[in-house]
């Protein structure tokens, strides 16, 4: 067969055929070998679906190559497609929910009823075989209407996809009732891109469940669990970054007054309740201004990087609507960057700023700078100003 010919008398629907044959193996890849590093059975069964998808389409292709069905196997191709579309929409409610053991037993009552002409060496093409896998088939599809679209986040995209499957399905199956009308083989073979649309959907929505994870993944990695601010590891890394850039950057250090003794008296649920609803203020007053972390324990820390902010009004703040709004006060120092002085040592010269204000009755905001100039004029030892 001349190539150039084959490729010019193809119909779409064949050139729909090896387009899903091809995707289906893309996705394939990706989904085994998101499985194998995540172990999360929405990708076995995603990857699972396609494989039958790309068996379906390939038998599909050896048809089109050939003229006759491989190994005489037409008696498969129906439950073949029919499977893989269960799997695929169950991997789709998997991707934002666990596997459970009903789902284990949906798919062996689905592929035990899909087998069942199979093994009776019921003809294909009779009116009972077809109808008892159209039925399966808009059983499947009203059931991820109901019980798969409502449950995911990308809903609309999803029932989009579906949709379209299901006007292909429902021409599909009306085609088969009314004795082949060669009629309607130009409308068949327009509508077999509505199975690819519906491939393309379900892996654009992998794609985006995959980037939610990833971000996730990223995002538990440099924030703190309780409270969501950053974690020490990430608020530090940022500051060192800011003095090797030379931008003027102040650190606010605030430590809660009497913690321990609110974990003892309340508990550490009312404790904990406490510390989020500080580190929520504490997020708000930076929002724009710098980004907020906590050091640890009860100690959370601040980064006021814009220039139309002040680090007192901004400390104050902080400690003025924490008193209101919490039922802790809260000890603040802070400290504005000057030359020569490192990341750490600005830390350290806020948290020093921070121990006085608790030192002379707690609930109330220090001023390194200020510290430093009356340990001077006190005449005793200097606290450290230079990194």
């Amino acid at each position: 067969m001349d190539p150039s010919a084959f490729w010019s008398n193809l119909p779409f629907s064949g050139l729909t055929t090896f387009c899903i044959a091809y995707a289906s193996l893309m996705v394939l890849i990706m989904c085994t070998l998101m499985y194998l590093r995540q172990r999360k059975q929405a990708y076995l069964l995603m990857a699972a679906a396609f494989f039958f998808i790309m068996t379906y389409e390939g038998l599909n292709i050896h048809l089109l190559l050939s003229g006759e069905p491989l190994l005489h196997t037409q008696d498969v191709y129906r439950p073949l497609q029919l499977f893989s579309l269960v799997l695929l929409n169950l991997a789709v409610l998997l991707l934002y929910h666990r596997m459970r053991r009903l789902y284990y037993g949906f798919i062996f009552i689905c592929g035990t009823l899909l087998l069942i002409p199979v093994l009776l060496q019921a003809s294909p093409d009779t009116f009972a075989s077809v109808l008892f896998y159209d039925v399966l088939e808009w059983a499947v599809i009203a059931g991820s209407f109901l019980f798969v679209a409502p449950y995911i986040r990308q809903r609309r995209r999803y029932i989009l996809g579906l949709s379209g499957y299901a006007v292909w399905a429902g021409v599909h199956g009306f085609h088969s009732y009314i004795d082949a009308n060669p009629d309607m083989l130009p409308l068949l073979d327009l509508l077999s891109g509505l199975p690819l649309l519906f491939y393309s959907v379900i892996f654009l929505m992998l794609f985006q469940r995959m980037i939610e994870q990833m971000q996730s993944i990223y995002r538990s990695s440099i924030t703190d669990g309780l409270t969501g601010l950053y974690n020490r590891r990430y608020f530090m890394k940022h500051l060192e970054r800011y003095v090797s850039q030379g931008v003027k950057v102040a650190a606010i250090f605030c430590d809660i007054d009497n913690f321990k003794k609110l974990n003892d008296t309340q508990g550490h649920a009312r404790a904990d309740e406490v510390l989020k609803q500080a580190a929520c203020i504490l997020e708000e007053e930076l929002e724009g201004r710098g980004l907020a972390g906590r050091y640890g324990g009860e100690e959370l820390v601040a980064l006021v990087v814009s220039r139309g902010s002040k680090a007192s009004l901004v400390a104050e703040k902080i400690r003025r609507r924490i008193e209101e709004e919490t039922i802790v006060t809260v000890s603040v120092g802070y400290s504005s960057l000057r030359k020569g002085v490192t990341g750490e040592a600005l830390m350290k010269q806020a948290d020093q700023a921070m121990y006085h204000s608790k030192a002379s009755g707690k609930n109330q905001v220090t001023d390194f700078r200020t510290l430093h100039s009356r340990s001077r004029t006190a005449g005793g030892a200097p606290l450290e100003l230079e990194g």
